[in-house]
Order: structure tokens, then sequence, then C-alpha cells
């Protein structure tokens, strides 16, 4: 069981890697057979392409091909199903940004929700659900400006 928590873990923190490095095909490989999904479920991109469009479309780059951020996965409480083929982890997510035009701050905090499944000895995420709850400034993250007050 261990090794699944390790493995779980991994996935929390490739991911926060792989947006901090504005690597967002990356992003959509993690998600290939999840979902993104709002807190109540409702899905906003489903699968590799969707996901890695979703991001593309919606996070600012900069001329370093990064968002300028550092996002911080904390206090990931895993619960492993009996079976140990899949398991839901809560976690708490800090992003910090620093730009030309701000200084180093937190933009935005609040929990994930996720859902794995080992298939053939590997965890995979099924499902990211994303529940924003302090907002800072998000206008040099976003590109998209509904998202940027709660």
């Amino acid at each position: 069981m261990s090794d699944a928590r390790g493995a779980i873990e991994n996935l929390l923190y490739s991911y926060a890697n792989a947006i901090d490095a504005g690597d967002y095909e990356a992003i959509g490989a993690l998600f290939e057979h999840a979902a993104i999904a709002l807190e109540d479920g409702t899905a906003i991109a489903t699968g590799a392409a969707a996901i890695t469009a979703l991001y593309t479309s919606t996070t600012r780059k900069y001329d370093d091909g990064t968002p300028r951020t550092h996002h911080v996965t904390t206090n990931p409480l895993i619960e492993l199903a009996a079976d140990g083929t899949s398991a839901v982890c809560r976690s708490r997510f800090t992003v910090f940004q620093q730009t030309d035009l701000v200084n180093l701050q937190p933009i935005i905090a609040g929990h994930y929700t996720d859902s794995f499944e080992c298939v053939d000895g590997t965890w995979r995420f099924t499902e990211r659900r994303m529940r924003p709850t302090l907002y800072g400034d998000l206008s040099q993250h976003l590109l998209i400006e509904d998202m940027q007050t709660p």
C-alpha cells in the first residue's frame, strides 16, 4: 500500500512540476484517462487533447515558456480502496507567481479532490476536482476573466 501512496503523491507533484514548466502537453498526458472538473463534478475537459487545449487557452505563458508560477501541493490525505485498485486524495494547493509586473505573491489557494485507478500496476488520474477558496491577483496568470474573482 505504501507503493500506492508514493505513486499517487508522485502524480500530484508531477502536475505541479508540469504546470510550472509550462508543459501543458505533459498535463494532458497525466490526465489522459481523466476529467478536470468543477467542485460539483461538472467536467470542464476530458482526455489528453482536451485538457492540453484547456490549459493552453486559459493559462498565460511568458517569454521563458512558463507561467512564472510555483504550485505548492500540501496535506495529501490518500484513501485507498480495500481492493487496492482505486483511491481518492484530498489535498491543498497554493500558487505563487512573480513576473516583471508583479512581485512574488500568492495568487490563488484551494483544494483538490483527485480520483485514481491502478491499471496493470500503474496508478493514473481519473478525475481532478478543483475548489479554489482564496483568490489573489490572477491578472498575470489566467487568460480568462470569469475565474479571477470568487
